[in-house]
């Protein structure tokens, strides 16, 4: 089963970029799609039936930003929009499906560089996300967690560490809150699997920094660890363009 993610920045823009043909061709088992940017109202035929796919979306209460979108092959067995708390489910960062043998989370974490008020409620969902995924692996299930984390982890997932250690993406306590989750017993498919490679997944559209590869690893497949033995291979698509990110993925023998 081959599951990829990708942050498109704006949906439509990049349905006019070629997202869908693209679609086509990888042919993924599930697509998780995040900052589509869309309102129920926006939703064409087009943008929500794909050959072979249902679609399932959150949207934010605020026009034009945030948003994510699943697209399944598979019939999950249920479908949940948000967290059970409110104050994290205005913005249309998350969807869960639930499938027989796994619980895949599609989540846009926050952005925390416009203000301390915005990167303390990262923090805040963050640490209630890791609550949440902790009840739910109580419980037994198998949880594969992927979308735009908005943080890149260690010095080798971004082009210049030194220079961003005290930008919101690469914060000391952002870091120590991926330390946090691997800790708890998720793990970071494409570390696990190849942990010396580098390999970006955003660059900003300032200072032509995707042409000189100066980019961050912020996109991510997190899995509990008793998914890790399945995980075929974890892949990032650095070739694909229509978005300041690229998609990335996992092959999981299910």
């Amino acid at each position: 089963m081959r599951l990829i993610s990708w942050n498109v920045n704006g949906l439509r823009a990049a349905a006019q970029k070629g997202l869908f043909e693209w679609m086509q061709q990888a042919n993924p088992d599930i697509l998780c799609l995040q900052e589509t940017k869309l309102q129920q109202a926006n939703l064409t035929n087009t943008l929500q039936n794909v050959d072979g796919y249902t679609s399932h979306w959150s949207f934010a209460e605020k026009k034009g930003y945030s948003g994510v979108a699943t697209f399944t092959k598979h019939v999950p067995t249920n479908i949940m929009h948000g967290f059970d708390h409110e104050r994290f489910n205005n913005e249309g960062r998350i969807i869960t499906t639930e499938f027989d043998q796994f619980t895949l989370f599609n989540i846009y974490f926050p952005n925390g560089q416009m203000s301390e008020e915005r990167l303390a409620y990262k923090m805040d969902f963050c640490e209630y996300a890791l609550t949440y995924f902790d009840r739910l692996r109580d419980a037994g299930k198998s949880l594969i967690i992927c979308g735009d984390y908005n943080i890149a982890h260690t010095p080798i997932d971004l082009k210049n560490a030194k220079q961003n250690e005290n930008y919101s993406g690469f914060l000391p306590i952002e870091r120590a809150w991926i330390d946090k989750l691997i800790s708890h017993g998720y793990a970071d498919t494409f570390r696990t699997l190849y942990p010396d490679d580098i390999k970006y997944s955003w660059w900003s559209y300032r200072f032509n920094a995707r042409a000189t590869n100066a980019g961050w690893r912020i996109d991510y497949f997190f899995v509990t660890d008793d998914l890790i033995p399945k995980v075929k291979d974890a892949f990032i698509l650095n070739e694909i363009a229509g978005s300041d990110h690229c998609p990335v993925g996992i092959d999981i023998e299910l």
